[in-house]
């Protein structure tokens, strides 16, 4: 007989009342089907819709609802920006699901969850401007989180790796930590894209400013990076947009046997140099329509 995992209590932190460590949030509080917003006011949005509501738990940039929307039990989680926070939340949300609170072992058979990331981008293309919905049927992470788990090789796209090191023309600590880049999962992009959706590659940065190729009072060390990501053409496919956590998103569920994918409205524009900052009224037909898919 094979025996299980324990987890000991440096490695999973379970509060006093039986919540995980981050989150708060107990196991029976989380739902199979569950949203990712980054603002925890949007979460609130998002909740608005629900038919009932199970609990409303907020900790620190981690505000979570449950409820259920025309019958299907739903989660909505904020994660706060970055993908240093979605580490948190997806290795959270699944010792949640697959972790068995008393004994610290791993369950038997595995719960998978099904992740829509909910968010805003910066649109690269000329077809992708303000107001454009995008989901990420690919995403490649210039953070540098998957590079510390192993499988990240099984889960990545290597020679699209290779391709876009290639075209970017990176050396050195350019090119530091290696992109990597996840496929979301087929089947849910098909069914919250469906025909109405721009289909595309998007690039998750380790920040807003100069990893997304924008300079104020500090130099940037390739200049040109976004001319170059704008004109990368990999198989008939373009990179789209820029954000900030679906490759983290992407690469942890694909390792922890999750479905995930991540769509977008596109808020600013970089090749028009145009932004829309009234986009909060806009975002809700969105949310409105990942609600009906997912």
């Amino acid at each position: 007989m094979q025996t299980k995992t324990y987890f000991p209590p440096s490695e999973l932190i379970i509060n006093e009342d039986g919540s995980v460590f981050h989150l708060h949030v107990r196991p029976e509080q989380l739902a199979d089907k569950v949203i990712l917003v980054g603002d925890p006011g949007r979460v609130n949005l998002v909740a608005s819709h629900f038919d009932t509501k199970e609990c409303d738990i907020q900790s620190r940039e981690f505000h979570t609802i449950t409820g259920t929307y025309q019958g299907k039990r739903i989660t909505v989680v904020s994660t706060g920006i970055g993908c240093d926070n979605i580490d948190i939340v997806l290795n959270e949300l699944d010792a949640l699901a697959n972790i068995d609170f008393g004994t610290r072992e791993e369950k038997d058979a595995l719960r998978q969850l099904e992740l829509v990331r909910i968010g805003t981008c910066g649109g690269l293309q000329p077809y992708t401007p303000a107001g454009t919905f995008v989901c990420s049927e690919i995403s490649i992470g210039f953070d540098g989180l998957l590079n510390f788990y192993e499988g990240r090789n099984a889960v990545s796209d290597l020679p699209l790796e290779r391709a876009l090191l290639n075209h970017l023309g990176w050396t050195g600590n350019l090119c530091s930590p290696t992109p990597y880049a996840v496929h979301a999962n087929h089947e849910l992009v098909e069914r919250i894209a469906r025909n109405d959706m721009v289909r595309g590659i998007t690039v998750a940065c380790g920040g807003f400013f100069g990893p997304q190729g924008r300079r104020l009072r500090i130099p940037l060390a390739d200049p040109h990076q976004n001319e170059k990501i704008e004109s990368f053409e990999y198989k008939g496919q373009h990179i789209t947009n820029y954000e900030m956590e679906s490759s983290a998103i992407a690469g942890l569920s694909l390792l922890l046997g999750h479905k995930a994918t991540t769509v977008c409205m596109v808020i600013a524009n970089r090749v028009k140099q145009e932004a829309n900052t009234g986009y909060k009224n806009q975002i809700d037909n969105l949310i409105r329509t990942v609600l009906e898919r997912i």
